[in-house]
């Protein structure tokens, strides 16, 4: 059974940093696309980030600029790395995994931009 393990949320002022990681567990094949999501109070999910099997990323124009995906194919483990946040970045962080004949999602993870 399939796992995602996501960490690296808080709180944290505007301005600042911080690192979230999804790790998948499990019997996982063929990844393809690995995803953030992130759904505020209220509104719905929204897409992030993603990075393919080759490396390709690409951004919402929101995060852009400040937004880092990443990911470590040896460790099934998907990154993203924000910079210079905001009060609207306030959200539930979500992974996705998409594989050959899957999608697998992580059970979120708070982050909270305040001063």
């Amino acid at each position: 059974q399939v796992q995602l393990v996501e960490s690296g949320g808080g709180l944290v002022q505007p301005g600042g940093s911080l690192r979230l990681s999804c790790a998948a567990s499990g019997s996982i094949f063929s990844i393809r696309t690995m995803d953030w999501y992130r759904q505020a109070p209220g509104k719905q999910r929204e897409w992030v980030a993603d990075i393919n099997s080759g490396g390709t990323t690409e951004y919402a124009d929101s995060v852009k600029g400040r937004f880092t995906i990443s990911r470590d194919n040896a460790k099934n483990t998907v990154y993203l790395q924000m910079n210079d946040l905001k009060p609207e970045d306030t959200a539930v962080y979500y992974c996705r995994i998409l594989t050959d004949v899957n999608n697998y999602w992580g059970q979120g993870t708070q982050v909270t931009v305040s001063s």
